[in-house]
């Protein structure tokens, strides 16, 4: 029997994902490792099938063939970096287990309109208290079919240096581990069962003995906010650190006689035993045009596009919550209240990975595999998330070449649609 064919774009195809059918979707330019290919691309109950199984060993057709309209299919889209969205904070716990939820799935259902298939909702410099509460509700969702997965909590602070605090509120910064970092983690963050990445200083007093605890628990660490030189840096990574904070951003500026954590992206220390990722805000007001390009050029490897965007993404401008903090914002712009601390993004992945490819002149392959690939493989989680490799949950998106989303797909299910 024929495979019934229809367009993505389809009503129908809500209607048929369901039980053991298999899909094949077409006329498509599938994001692989080495580039954009003309292929096929197999999916049966939420996951990527190997085609040469389909054919040689159970002898079938698809039951639908899905026309893609020569669209690129790319895999969802990976933010490691997401404070909130559409009026929700992650960092805000209102003494209700049930409207944090509510929130938190609100967001995760908004972001299918980005491509965002997978996030890491990101908590800022907060209390014991907010930690105790917020971290519990923050449990992994990997192959979740109404919304964007959830890889764990970022926790950004509260060990960072109130000199690189950004918006951070000084009065919760903590600028030491003390004589037991083991105890005093579990102390302010209450568990790391739920945590995906902590966002530290590696300058802090036991900052190393904190980073050899959290990567044994199978926590990945980032440094950031932070008045480290190099060697701190550097030390960092030999003890199990794996990313760069929003690199540029709230640490010391690039010195010729000690460049900082900046000095990383070429440090001897970097190595396939102890890689090293970086974040870039690539929205045009975090990171210059020429950084962009300097940390392109330089480290184009470990180069993860993530947004910091925080409750104001899909908001209309004005005043907007970031944890403790009241932030005014307008365009594109968001600032700490009385100043001019920049404070978090407004910027879509999509819209980043537009602008990173127009300041640094990369291919759309690079920048797509920057918001999928690599922060999955930063987070250890290649085997689920950000490729379509054979067995890969089936989390993909369909993009044209200005990375305007089409329609986004989770666990195989087409979650959004763009009716425009």
């Amino acid at each position: 029997m024929q495979p019934r064919r229809i367009k993505f774009d389809s009503e129908v195809l809500d209607e048929q994902f369901a039980g053991n059918q298999l899909f094949q979707f077409v006329n498509c330019s599938v994001l692989r490792e080495d580039g954009l290919k003309k292929e096929h691309i197999w999916i049966r109950n939420g996951r990527i099938l190997d085609e040469r199984t389909v054919f040689f060993e159970e002898k079938r057709m698809a039951d639908v063939q899905v026309d893609c309209s020569g669209l690129i299919l790319a895999p969802g889209f990976i933010d490691v970096q997401l404070n909130g969205g559409f009026g929700i904070d992650f960092s805000t716990y209102n003494s209700d287990d049930d409207e944090y939820k509510s929130g938190l799935r609100a967001v995760a259902k908004q972001l299918l309109a980005h491509g965002v298939t997978s996030f890491a909702p990101t908590v800022i410099t907060s209390s014991p208290e907010t930690y105790h509460k917020v971290l519990p509700l923050l449990e992994r969702t990997y192959a979740w079919s109404e919304g964007a997965g959830i890889l764990g909590a970022h926790l950004e602070g509260p060990f960072i240096s109130a000199d690189k605090r950004g918006c951070h509120p000084e009065q919760l910064v903590i600028t030491s581990f003390g004589s037991n970092p083991a105890e005093t983690i579990e102390n302010i963050y209450g568990s790391t069962k739920n945590i995906a990445i902590v966002t530290m200083a590696p300058e802090l007093e036991g900052a190393q003995e904190a980073i050899k605890y959290l990567v044994a628990s199978g926590t990945t660490v980032s440094v950031g906010h932070s008045s480290a030189k190099l060697g701190p840096g550097e030390m960092a990574v030999t003890s199990g650190a794996k990313m760069i904070t929003h690199l540029f951003n709230a640490m010391q500026s690039y010195h010729h006689r000690d460049p900082g954590l900046i000095g990383l992206l070429t440090s001897s220390k970097v190595t396939p035993d102890h890689p090293l990722y970086y974040g870039i805000i690539s929205d045009g007001i975090h990171t210059h045009d020429s950084a962009l390009r300097i940390a392109y050029h330089t480290n184009p490897d470990g180069l993860i596009l993530v947004t910091d965007a925080i409750a104001a993404l899909g908001m209309p401008d004005g005043v907007h919550k970031l944890g403790t903090q009241t932030i005014h914002v307008k365009g594109f712009e968001a600032k700490l209240d009385g100043t001019n601390t920049t404070a978090g993004s407004v910027a879509s992945m999509p819209y980043c990975i537009r602008h990173l490819i127009k300041a640094t002149g990369c291919s759309i392959e690079y920048a797509l595999q920057s918001a999928t690939h690599k922060p999955a493989t930063l987070l250890g989680i290649t085997s689920e998330k950000g490729t379509l490799a054979v067995g890969s949950i089936a989390d993909f998106v369909l993009i044209d070449e200005n990375v305007d989303v089409k329609a986004t797909f989770c666990s195989g299910s087409r979650v959004f649609l763009n009716k425009d």
